[in-house]
């Protein structure tokens, strides 16, 4: 049984994955730590489990194999190296980190350590993206020109997002760090890696942080990435469009349906059916703690998303494209 510490409810997502850690067969919640410990305290009473006040000794507690960390982002390298040297396995919130000269260091820790780490990217695992990945393969839309993938709620605007989420120090960003992160791994995994990104804020709320944001990805072959989202926007449906010279794929138009249209096919529009899910991170990493493997991919897509998200963040300060090869390593 890998039993289990929560580092941390800062995180909206954060009570899912307790969730997830009481219901799966071969975990156990054991721990609860908390930067905030009223709200800690308050935790370990419901779901029963010790709240420990000091980080070192949750760390520390050799029977502890695991934690989940829900931390502010701010805070997202000192406690995972922290947690790597420890030899405790890591699941984490995206993004890992702010910058790639951070992840970095939270990466040779684990490495160093040999513990597994696995972050949650749960639109990667969805049937939509299992089934456009499969269609992709077969290359019906030809060379790919463009694609765009949006995400947004009113999240800001109806009042429903912890304050703290505004917080610039706390999060890195606003709503591009927060709900663009499925956007921008997704459009990195349909068109790699770009050259260049060009991104661009708006502050409807006048928050701290953006609540409206466009990042678009320039590659060399010319195609372009589009990746947007926002706090702002009430019935704005997640939507995928990929383009190519050959056809189009269209999901969330607002169905949740894969619908394409190519040369190569019917030359007319098409209904795909979804192909089953993968499972949820969650569960790919206690697999890995159990079989002695690693999310390759996983943890790829999620260093390329940090940094994408620091050249968008550089980019919206500067009002300049940035270059990936621009970030500090």
């Amino acid at each position: 049984m890998i039993r289990i510490g929560m580092i941390s409810y800062w995180h909206v997502h954060a009570e899912e994955y307790t969730g997830y850690a009481v219901k799966h067969p071969e975990t156990e919640l054991a721990a609860i730590w908390d930067e905030n410990p009223e709200r800690g305290k308050a935790m370990s009473e419901k779901y029963g489990v010790p709240f420990v006040a000091s980080l070192d000794d949750l760390l520390g507690d050799a029977s502890i194999d695991a934690v989940v960390v829900d931390t502010p982002t701010s805070r997202h390298r000192d406690v995972m190296v922290q947690a790597a040297k420890a030899g405790k396995h890591i699941f984490t919130e995206k993004v890992v980190a702010p910058t790639l000269k951070e992840v970095n260091e939270i990466l040779a820790a684990v490495n160093e350590a040999g513990v597994k780490l696995t972050v949650s990217l749960p639109r990667l695992y969805d049937d939509y993206t299992v089934t456009l990945r499969a269609l992709l393969e077969e290359q019906p839309l030809g060379q790919l020109t463009m694609a765009r993938v949006r995400l947004s709620h009113n999240g800001a605007t109806a009042g429903w997002l912890p304050e703290h989420f505004y917080s610039l120090e706390q999060c890195g960003g606003g709503a591009l760090i927060d709900l663009g992160c499925h956007p921008m791994y997704l459009v990195r995994l349909l068109l790699g890696m770009p050259e260049r990104v060009t991104a661009h804020y708006g502050y409807v709320t006048g928050k701290e942080v953006e609540d409206n944001a466009v990042s678009v990805l320039s590659y060399p072959d010319g195609a372009l990435g589009i990746v947007e989202a926002g706090f702002v926007n009430r019935h704005s449906p997640f939507s995928i469009e990929i383009h190519g010279v050959d056809g189009t794929l269209l999901f969330g138009f607002p169905e949740a349906e894969i619908r394409i249209r190519s040369a190569g096919r019917t030359g007319e529009w098409e209904t795909v059916p979804l192909l089953s899910r993968r499972p949820i991170a969650f569960n790919q990493w206690v697999d890995h703690i159990l079989n002695g493997t690693a999310a390759d991919e996983n943890i790829a897509l999620a260093v390329d998303l940090t940094k994408l998200m620091e050249a968008s963040n550089r980019s919206a300060a500067e009002g300049r494209p940035i270059a990936v090869g621009e970030l500090e390593a």
